[in-house]
């Protein structure tokens, strides 16, 4: 990236306002008592599956569940009589949610999280028992923050924004000083980025410590207001679109945000939800890491050949892993999908005996494991005197999905 407006601004006097290192080492030791020092995990595994030297550095291990506890914990420590006595304010999807109350809890003040009223239930209910007050509103994490500001000005509670708050992205920072000593020969660091708080704090750390290491962000398709904004100039936002990347899925992007990451980051990229997917599923099944599709974002861009341009080592954020049971089964199957090794398959076959379990016996023959099967007769374009057939079958991957697909041609059952 010779020609990019972050190389442009390395090679210029830097604005004071951006965060320091020694602001961020402050922060360091201020929240140490509570905030986790995560382990940065050599994956054999991903390593050999991708030709490429990978770490994991495996915040979704934090307390909390996610890096959001470091700056959250960071304001709690900060607050004075008045302030704590006030409580504080924030509104979140539900990693902000869980940090602020688990923060709030451990400095005995009180929180009270405004959250979405689609946030996913077991993240409201973990908000709870941190012993924050929750209030649902609205549909998106902008109805929350303009709920949560309005509390703040009718009762004083100190506002915690999820991103757009100095003191907030100073505490996320330390991820990036821990980054630095635990691998430091890296190469290249991958942050996921939804509101940017993370990625400024952390690139901020990195390139103070590290001025050659490479930083990449990576968005989520639906949501990619940084990248955009590099592209336009300045802060741009974009519009709601739903993704599994809930953690992520910001749309509004934040000045301070904005400001280290043209200054910092080398590159941002973005991926989709069924990449996003199959990241998740790879990560539960060769490491034994349960990571949230949001958390995810930087190993299904390392999946897809993006990143392989950059120098080893990678050192890849998974940044959260709280992911709703419910959804947990959706996503495996998406991923299983995406990487070719769970595929649907819809035939048409005369409505006779005998005819369904031809079906299934070619696609036994050629060792596919048939998950379910749904008929239907009555729907508008089938002919009478034929049923057509919704197949899932597990394969061992896309050559074999090809394969059982070839052969259900050969047999007049595909068109």
């Amino acid at each position: 990236m010779t020609d990019s407006i972050a190389e442009k601004k390395r090679n210029t006097e830097l604005p004071d306002k951006l965060i320091s290192l020694d602001e961020i080492r402050a922060a360091q030791a201020r929240i140490g008592s509570t905030v986790l020092v995560t382990p940065s995990i050599h994956s054999t595994s991903f390593s050999r599956m991708t030709g490429r030297d990978v770490w994991f550095k495996a915040e979704n291990l934090q307390r909390t569940g996610s890096f959001k506890i470091r700056g959250a914990m960071n304001v709690l420590s900060q607050l004075d009589a008045d302030e704590r006595s006030a409580g504080v304010v924030a509104a979140s999807a539900g990693n902000h949610a869980q940090g602020v109350a688990l923060a709030a809890q451990s400095t005995g003040v009180q929180a009270t999280v405004f959250m979405p009223e689609t946030a996913p239930l077991p993240k409201v209910s973990a908000t709870r028992e941190y012993g924050a007050e929750v209030r649902l509103t609205g549909t998106s994490l902008e109805d929350a923050v303009i709920a949560a500001r309005g509390h703040a000005d009718n009762t004083g509670a100190r506002f915690i924004h999820p991103y757009d708050d100095a003191t907030i992205v100073t505490g996320q920072g330390t991820l990036g000083i821990e980054m630095a000593e635990q691998v430091p020969d890296a190469g290249t660091v991958v942050i996921p980025v939804g509101g940017g708080g993370l990625m400024a704090g952390s690139a901020a750390a990195l390139k103070a410590l590290r001025p050659d290491i490479r930083i990449v962000g990576i968005e989520i398709v639906t949501a990619n207001t940084y990248k955009l904004s590099r592209e336009k100039g300045s802060p741009t936002p974009v519009p709601p679109r739903p993704t599994v990347a809930d953690g992520i899925a910001v749309h509004e992007p934040s000045l301070l945000a904005f400001e280290h990451i043209e200054a910092f980051v080398d590159e941002l990229e973005t991926v989709d939800d069924p990449q996003a997917m199959q990241a998740v599923a790879f990560l539960l099944e060769r490491t034994k890491l349960m990571v949230e599709a949001s958390g995810a974002v930087g190993v299904a861009a390392l999946m897809d050949g993006r990143l392989d341009h950059l120098p080893d080592p990678f050192v890849i954020v998974l940044s959260g892993g709280n992911i709703d049971l419910l959804l947990l089964n959706r996503v495996i199957r998406g991923g299983l999908a995406a990487a070719g090794r769970f595929a649907w398959y819809r035939v048409r076959i005369p409505d006779v005996p005998g005819q369904l379990a031809g079906l299934l016996d070619v696609i036994a023959s050629h060792g596919g494991n048939v998950v379910s099967v749904e008929h239907y007769r009555e729907e508008g374009g089938v002919p009478v005197g034929f049923t057509e057939v919704l197949i899932a079958v597990e394969t061992r991957g896309p050559e074999h999905s090809e394969e059982l697909r070839g052969a259900l041609r050969e047999n007049g059952l595909l068109g």
